[in-house]
């Protein structure tokens, strides 16, 4: 991103001339209050928001009308609520939608369905409704129907939200284990600090500091003058020296 500014049509200005690259294997957390304009710079990544100033591009590739199908298979993107991108009705049908809209069929179909729910731990589930799911298991398939385009960045809005401890564990084990480019949007600072090594804020549509995951979330001034707040006793020096 070079230089990205966005107005919405009702006039509110949400970002104001981001630059931020982000190398290819790069685990990124996207940290910042709420309003700071983090989820309208992700829906940059594939197109989902566009007409602002400046440039995007994704794998050297402009993000524009005439790229935006090779763009989004590229980059998948998982929305903070699972019911968001699960609507077919059976978990097997959601995860096949993509593959399926691009044109595969048949047994390439079927195992890349298969793959991707076994990456997730959900292949049990295949021929159940998705609304019969735990909101943890609804999440899990969501990222499955994502990593069935086979995706080269993964992004995430607030993946362990409404989650409980296990599931948050159980879905961080399955991120830590995907061999693609993760960019975070969270409020989870632990997630952030076990996922992902480098972190940026995002503060008033501008970015307010960029570096590594442990030296952000020491800085306690800069952390209090963006509003964010480690959980009680969370250390993450400590954090780090464990890991």
């Amino acid at each position: 991103m070079s230089g990205l500014a966005f107005a919405y049509p009702d006039g509110h200005q949400a970002l104001f001339g981001v630059d931020l690259t982000v190398a290819r294997g790069e685990r990124v957390a996207l940290l910042g209050p709420n309003g700071a304009g983090k989820t309208t710079l992700v829906l940059h990544l594939n197109g989902i928001l566009t007409g602002g100033a400046g440039s995007v591009t994704v794998a050297g590739l402009p993000v524009e009308k005439r790229n935006l199908a090779e763009i989004r298979r590229r980059v998948g993107i998982v929305f903070q609520d699972p019911d968001d991108q699960l609507f077919m009705p059976t978990v097997r049908e959601d995860v096949a939608f993509g593959p399926a809209a691009s044109g595969m069929r048949g047994a390439e179909l079927e195992a890349r369905v298969r793959t991707a729910l076994e990456r997730v731990g959900m292949a049990e589930f295949a021929d159940r409704p998705p609304h019969h799911l735990s909101f943890g298991q609804r999440r899990r398939v969501a990222v499955a129907t994502v990593l069935a385009m086979e995706p080269e960045i993964l992004v995430l809005d607030e993946p362990s939200s409404n989650l409980d401890p296990a599931s948050r564990r159980e879905l961080a084990d399955i991120l830590r284990a995907l061999d693609v480019t993760v960019l975070m949007v969270t409020h989870d600072l632990p997630y952030a600090m076990e996922l992902c090594g480098r972190s940026v804020i995002l503060s008033g549509g501008t970015i307010a500091a960029d570096g590594k995951t442990v030296d952000v979330l020491s800085d306690e001034e800069l952390m209090g003058t963006h509003r964010l707040e480690l959980p009680f006793g969370f250390d993450p020096r400590a954090a780090a020296a464990k890991a």
